[in-house]
């Protein structure tokens, strides 16, 4: 067995736990692989660290990929004018999310060249954990002629959705591993065909997924809107070189990119510079990264905050999340310094800041 070891590109002033490293390094020695990245958001997940990228020769390893695969961030400019938004008439209107959608998610599956019978029924639907939707503002622009190509509009709200594929993904990995537990698939085998081509439909899924929620948002609005981006952060696509897995890892070879901190901090737009990309794997940090665990957050601070005080954030912001362990649980406080996330990218010249977009409205989940 190869003894390959992994990189991490983060500075001293990135917090970055024992248990995420060794999470790495123990990844890093399964058969096949021939290098492991961890970036400046790299945290501990179950048995697998998240804010990495891996790549493999001759075998893939879905557990690595996970239960949400073809999780990502889609971007769209609405209509709205900032001038015009009205924050607490709009933090009224989003309601019924969590409702199936009325639209014909059939015909919008079949459209985009899926079985239209593939989980109709949560398209449209945010999910729990850490998915979001939110408007968002332009805050500072760093970057005028990056963001004036973009076709972003200082004046327009923005709205942002994290989202994935709901209970397809978490069925598809239920069913490896039920047939294969952690073992990889060689690549050429019935198995790993099987895997790929189901692989494949849930990252259409998702991102069909995200823009029907983006739909769904900006009807209840009454506006409509432009997409502008639209990322994977887990996955697993064949490179040169072999199969390069992500796990909470945003491309860098797709344009710009969202890196979001929490529903109390700026989130940045960012532009990857494609002459770094081979050292990070062509990937780079999917949003600030988790510090704490979710199990402890509500003790750290329940003694501090009320449910209501959370409900505004320090940047002005409203926050709808009806569910009170997941307010907790999704606190700004649990999240890492997003701003030195995106410092440590910059440092190995891995991006350039285009621009940070200001939460307005962060919504997860009515009950």
């Amino acid at each position: 067995m190869d003894n390959i070891k992994p990189i991490i590109i983060a500075s001293d002033k990135s917090w970055i736990e024992g248990e995420a490293v060794r999470q790495l390094e123990t990844t890093a020695r399964l058969p096949g692989m021939k290098r492991a990245v961890g970036l400046p958001d790299l945290h501990p997940g179950k048995g697998i660290p998240i804010g990495a990228a891996f790549l493999s020769e001759g075998i893939i390893y879905p557990h690595l990929v996970g239960n949400d695969i073809g999780c990502g961030m889609g971007l769209w400019q609405t209509d709205i004018a900032v001038s015009k938004f009205k924050l607490d008439k709009s933090v009224k209107k989003l309601t019924g999310f969590e409702e199936p959608w009325t639209g014909d998610s059939r015909a919008e599956l079949s459209s985009h060249g899926l079985p239209e019978g593939l989980w109709p029924y949560a398209l449209g639907t945010i999910g729990s954990g850490n998915h979001f939707a939110e408007f968002q503002r332009i805050d500072t622009v760093f970057n005028d002629n990056i963001f004036n190509a973009s076709g972003l509009d200082k004046k327009s709200i923005a709205l942002l959705v994290h989202s994935g594929s709901r209970g397809l993904g978490q069925s598809i990995l239920m069913d490896h591993t039920r047939k294969y537990a952690g073992k990889g698939l060689s690549i050429g085998t019935d198995a790993f065909t099987t895997y790929i081509n189901k692989h494949d439909q849930a990252v259409s899924w998702a991102q069909v997924n995200r823009k029907v929620i983006a739909k769904r948002f900006m009807d209840a609005l009454g506006t409509q809107g432009e997409c502008l981006l639209d990322i994977c952060h887990n996955s697993v696509t064949p490179t040169q070189g072999g199969w390069l897995h992500r796990k909470g890892a945003a491309p860098s070879d797709k344009g710009l990119v969202v890196i979001p901190g929490s529903r109390g901090t700026l989130s940045y737009i960012v532009r990857p510079r494609q002459d770094m990309a081979d050292i990070s794997l062509c990937s780079l940090a999917h949003g600030a990264g988790r510090k704490w665990k979710r199990s402890d957050v509500k003790g750290r601070l329940s003694k501090r905050y009320s449910v209501s005080d959370l409900t505004h954030t320090s940047l002005g912001g409203r926050v709808i999340c009806e569910d009170k362990a997941l307010m907790f649980e999704e606190a700004p406080e649990a999240y890492k310094n997003v701003a030195v996330v995106i410092s440590d990218l910059e440092s190995a010249n891995l991006i350039d800041v285009v621009a940070t977009l200001r939460p307005l409205i962060t919504y997860k989940t009515r009950r």
